[in-house]
């Protein structure tokens, strides 16, 4: 029992017995002042009988003062520990109920304080860890920085952009930059907002188009810095394919308005001049014909681009496409392939490969040198998934091509349509994932795909 509660008892106590000796030895000197001298004199002749008997009775006053108090010192006992693990920010202690009924009383509406916050503690803590899931789970880049540039707190994608996944947390901002691309830390350091290109590696062919943005706080006294990066290429990308599907829909129901009236005259001036026998007039109408229908599957072509479907993902079986690939073109496979099973649209992704496999044998390369690599990372971070690799030793892409090789339209080649590629970074960026460009080492180009697992 602690020291409080105990003075408190023995003040308690020590007042009962004062009051009840107050009370007796008042009562007593009435008494004997309204006696008879007779009974005066009796009683100091007894006094060490009173004497006993007021001793008696101060014990008596004190045993019943001591168990009259006993409830009370126990439920006072009970609520300091309760009031201490409170201070200690623990709530989950509850006191007995006992005693009269305010003790009683006093006790429940500790208990009920007590679980009250044991439930705010508990949305409180559930908050708290949805909060970071979501921020541990966002692709934005968060840093948290104190007025000393020293990371307090970095989410998921933060580490993987300035650490390969490791703590960045107690880095300074300077020791985060050292490894980090030139763009990225121009950007840092300019105290401005804005957008910025990022190049991871030097040979890639996209450009990741970055926004920065900064916040500025006071918590507990000191001012914190709050860094968002945000990668918008994806979605800049969604809207330049948006742009040209749209441009593709007009353009297509203008030709085909056209097309189908002119194959149709094309047929009646067969029938109406069929009686002629013109060699001439039979050649101007093949010729028509022919140019007619090389259009209408121009128009084709493109608006297959323009009304790609959603991807219907199901279990592919790589041994099965490789095979099938290998019905259409030569390569060489490098490597084993995945033993997982990951769910695809095997006819879009089938597609792909076969646009990359019929670019390299157009590169110039040696047959014998394209090959295909299928390859499963399964780290438990944002780079997790399949990897495809098609790789020739053809004669490659100028810089300027290797930019504007995935935009619509865009082709070196005379009879191209330039909508192979874009046609591969759709279908792949349906399936959540990314293709890349990039020249390889020696000679020749990798074109790499990656896509989720999920």
């Amino acid at each position: 029992m602690s020291n409080t509660v105990v003075s408190l008892r023995v003040k308690l106590i020590i007042s009962a017995v004062l009051a009840s000796a107050t009370g007796l030895l008042l009562a007593f000197t009435g008494l004997l002042w309204l006696s008879p001298v007779a009974v005066q004199q009796n009683v100091v002749e007894q006094s060490w009988l009173y004497l006993l008997l007021f001793t008696l009775s101060l014990l008596l006053v004190t045993s019943i003062s001591y168990i009259g108090t006993r409830d009370l010192a126990t439920s006072l006992r009970a609520l300091e520990v309760g009031l201490l693990n409170f201070k200690d920010n623990d709530f989950s202690v509850s006191i007995p109920v006992s005693g009269d009924s305010q003790l009683r009383a006093l006790s429940t509406l500790f208990n009920e304080s007590a679980q009250t916050l044991r439930k705010e503690r508990q949305y409180i803590y559930q908050r708290e860890l949805l909060l970071d899931k979501v921020i541990q789970s966002s692709p934005n880049v968060m840093l948290l920085l104190d007025d000393e540039q020293r990371v307090i707190y970095a989410n998921d994608a933060a580490r993987h952009l300035f650490n390969s996944g490791q703590r960045v947390e107690g880095m300074s901002l300077s020791q985060l930059l050292t490894d980090a691309p030139e763009s990225l830390s121009e950007a840092l350091n300019n105290p401005k907002d804005g957008l910025f290109s990022l190049k991871h590696d030097a040979g890639e062919s996209d450009l990741e188009t970055w926004h920065l943005s900064r916040g500025q706080f006071l918590l507990n006294g000191q001012f914190h810095h709050l860094v968002l990066l945000k990668q918008l290429t994806r979605e800049l990308n969604r809207q330049e394919v948006a742009v040209w599907k749209k441009v593709i829909r007009i353009i297509s129901h203008e030709l085909n308005n056209s097309v189908a009236p002119i194959a149709s005259m094309v047929n009646s001036g067969r029938m109406i001049t069929k009686e002629l026998n013109d060699p001439k007039l039979k050649l101007i109408f093949d010729t028509i014909e022919d140019r007619s229908s090389h259009l209408s599957q121009f128009i084709f072509n493109y608006a297959r681009f323009a009304k790609l479907p959603l991807p219907q993902k199901l279990p592919v079986d790589w041994h099965s496409l490789i095979q099938q690939l290998k019905q259409h073109y030569r390569f060489e496979l490098v490597g084993e392939l995945p033993q997982n099973q990951v769910s695809l649209d095997l006819i879009q992704m089938e597609q792909v490969l076969l646009n990359l496999l019929k670019n390299a044998h157009e590169s110039g390369s040696d047959l014998t040198k394209i090959t295909i690599e299928i390859r499963e990372v399964n780290q438990v971070d944002p780079s997790s998934g399949i990897y495809i690799e098609v790789k020739d030793e053809g004669l490659g892409m100028s810089a300027d091509v290797l930019q504007q090789a995935l935009l619509p339209f865009y082709s070196t080649k005379q009879s191209g349509t330039g909508l192979g590629l874009p046609l591969c970074r759709e279908i792949v960026e349906a399936h959540d994932g990314r293709i890349s460009l990039h020249h390889r080492d020696d000679k020749g180009l990798c074109v790499s795909l990656w896509l989720p697992y999920a």
